[in-house]
């Protein structure tokens, strides 16, 4: 079972509503370690872990592949390995989680 810690303390029992930032940050912690797809805007697409973001939007991806943009929608050609990635929030045009990704709720064995 997951234990929650806040940054303020401990929680009062009393509030009987999540907050919509408490509800976006559980769901951004539920993505961490997954695969993500990220397209740019010059066309580039990376493919890695997603490591990090912060309030402007920057993603920090490990393990990283770069698709270059294809005039075939089919082929996508050879990846270029990057490594770790810092993509700046401004150049993502959208950002998609790699279904197999989804399917692995344990990871490496650790209890949520």
């Amino acid at each position: 079972m997951a234990t929650m810690i806040e940054e303020n303390g401990p929680s009062s029992h009393e509030q009987p509503e999540v907050s919509s930032s408490s509800q976006a940050r559980q769901k951004l912690e539920g993505l961490l370690n997954k695969n993500m797809r990220i397209r740019m805007t010059d066309g580039r697409t990376l493919v890695g872990l997603f490591l990090c973001t912060d309030r402007d939007c920057n993603v920090i991806l490990g393990s990283a592949q770069e698709f270059l943009k294809s005039t075939d929608t089919f082929s996508q050609g050879e990846p270029r390995v990057l490594g770790l990635a810092m993509i700046p929030g401004h150049h993502v045009v959208s950002i998609e989680v790699e279904a197999d990704s989804l399917d692995d709720t344990q990871g490496f064995g650790g209890n949520h």
